[in-house]
């Protein structure tokens, strides 16, 4: 459905949206209370728009949101990815885990891998990642990822801070990488 590759971590397999992936997006996007920091929650309907956008968007740009699987289970567990949208300074390092997901280090191990592919296979480096200042599991997992806060700015209406990742070939992160990827 998508051109997006599939990635392989230790414990994650990251690939293109499916059609099979609308039902677990939808029942995060419509409730999860993570949305209030990314704009929601949403409709059924917005989300079922979402979704098809981030399709759309690997097509656009060649690059996306991907669906990260949990091996063990074979479950749709988030999305890890790299997005652009309109009004976007660059492209940006982004991520969502479906409830029941969080907490495990499952996005820290995805964004690893994503940072990684995107830095050696696009070019695109360092990314940026626009989180709201008050989602603070999004900017711990920034952090963590070794990024540093550049800016706050206002886009698409929204007060976002502007975290600054490492550049793929940073040994930080390519150590990093190797963790994730093992």
């Amino acid at each position: 459905m998508t051109p997006a590759p599939t990635l392989t971590t230790a414990r994650l397999t990251l690939r293109g949206p499916a059609k099979s992936d609308l039902p677990a997006f939808t029942a995060w996007a419509t409730r999860s209370a993570r949305m209030v920091h990314v704009g929601g929650p949403a409709s059924e309907r917005d989300a079922w728009r979402g979704f098809l956008a981030g399709i759309g968007h690997w097509n656009w740009h060649g690059y996306g949101f991907f669906t990260v699987v949990d091996r063990a289970s074979g479950v749709a567990a988030g999305r890890v990815g790299i997005i652009n949208h309109i009004a976007w300074p660059q492209p940006e390092l982004a991520w969502h885990m479906f409830d029941g997901f969080e907490g495990r280090s499952m996005a820290f191990e995805a964004a690893c891998a994503v940072r990684e592919w995107a830095g050696q296979t696009l070019g695109l480096e360092p990314l940026i990642s626009l989180i709201a200042p008050p989602n603070t599991r999004s900017r711990a997992l920034a952090t963590r990822l070794g990024a540093v806060e550049e800016r706050r700015a206002v886009i698409d209406d929204e007060n976002v801070i502007i975290y600054r990742h490492l550049s793929h070939k940073d040994p930080r992160a390519r150590a990093q990488a190797a963790g994730a990827i093992a």
